[in-house]
């Protein structure tokens, strides 16, 4: 696993509970895999994925379902195995993310086809992924138009939903919404690369906003909601 998947299942192969049995290994897979795309994946892309790790693993915290979610990011001019931006990594960890460990990677047709939903930094960002993945057009929002869109789409009965299959199936509400709102340049989060201390601040501060509405679906947990008290 490269140092910049942020990854809360197991990577690489499962293997049989019985060392005996025969068969090939089945690849892992997890039941969420979430990809956030910048340009240079140092800045924007990396702090969505770091805050959104550090949002899961709050909301699931106990819950198997945790072992089941990954969040990756990638940039479409990524230079492999850079860090985060030093003042990125300092608003990152001012909002109560991690920014250890990470490393850079390049967006690929592989990620962007994997992903159950792509949430990307701009209307560019979203055109880059879709020309890799054309057919990823109802999993595929920029950020800040997932977040608008979450409180104009159906939801309802969403955050019930077995964590299988949950973020497709979000992806797809949100799509249905799309014929509701117009795209704007609102749609985009502008990159601090080489602007002061401060854009980065203000800008990890907007990323984590547009977060909310989207982890409070993503991450809540099925098992904690449909757990019944005994009566006595």
């Amino acid at each position: 696993m490269r140092a910049g998947v942020a990854s809360l299942s197991l990577a690489g192969v499962r293997r049989p509970a019985d060392p005996a049995e025969s068969g090939p290994a089945r690849p892992y897979r997890p039941l969420v895999r979430l990809l956030f795309v910048c340009t240079g994946n140092i800045c924007r892309s990396p702090v969505a994925e770091r805050l959104t790790l550090a949002r899961a693993s709050g909301a699931l915290a106990g819950s198997p379902e945790l072992g089941s979610v990954e969040v990756v990011s990638a940039g479409v001019q990524a230079v492999a195995g850079a860090p985060m931006d030093r003042h990125s990594a300092r608003a990152l960890e001012s909002l109560g993310g991690d920014p250890g460990g990470f490393g850079s990677q390049r967006l690929t047709a592989e990620l962007a086809e994997s992903a159950d939903l792509v949430l990307t930094m701009t209307r560019k960002h979203r055109e880059a992924v879709l020309s890799l993945a054309p057919r990823g057009l109802r999993r595929t929002f920029t950020l800040a138009e997932a977040a608008d869109l979450a409180a104009l789409a159906d939801l309802s009965g969403l955050n019930l939903s077995p964590m299988d299959g949950r973020a497709r199936e979000f992806g797809l509400r949100l799509d249905a919404a799309r014929a509701r709102r117009q795209t704007s340049p609102a749609d985009d989060i502008a990159d601090p690369m080489g602007q002061r201390s401060a854009v980065h601040t203000e800008v990890a501060a907007r990323i984590e906003r547009a977060l909310r509405p989207l982890a409070d679906v993503l991450f809540t947990s099925v098992r904690s909601r449909l757990a019944v008290p005994l009566l006595a």
